[in-house]
């Protein structure tokens, strides 16, 4: 791959998107039982939440397929369907204890495991089926 120096290359993800069916249970899943941060809801359509310096993005696709109503905000329709994944940074420690709230709230675990580089991470499932990873900020290194 070439790289060409005058591209600025970006520095983070600011926002990811995961597409669910039924808000309410997204919403008992990520606030209740994860305790993010809800920023914003608009009833049928999406339900937002602050992760550090990220935003995670909860739409039901069927919304977000259909053309902006609003001219100020002329997002293109976009959306997914089948399950997603996303990964939500823990330390090692503070995964053993989501580990067990998440078996008190009756959500199984789907995998646990180590790295070959020893990063730890926990997956389940959300309601709407995607993929929730818990994992430490080394995975990557």
């Amino acid at each position: 791959m070439k790289v060409t120096p005058d591209i600025p290359a970006p520095s983070a993800i600011l926002e990811a998107a995961l597409y669910v069916d039924d808000l309410d249970a997204a919403e008992e899943f990520y606030g209740q039982i994860l305790g993010l941060e809800k920023i914003q809801r608009v009833p049928n359509r999406h339900v937002f939440y602050r992760i550090g310096e990220s935003v995670l993005l909860l739409f039901v696709a069927d919304e977000t397929e259909k053309p902006p109503s609003n001219p100020d905000l002329p997002v293109p329709p976009h959306g997914a369907r089948g399950p997603g994944h996303v990964c939500l940074v823990l330390t090692r420690d503070e995964i053993s204890l989501m580990r067990k709230h998440l078996l008190d709230w009756n959500i199984p675990v789907d995998a646990e495991f180590d790295w070959p580089n020893g990063a730890r991470s926990l997956y389940v499932c959300d309601p709407a089926g995607n993929s929730v990873e818990f994992s430490e900020s080394r995975l990557w290194d």
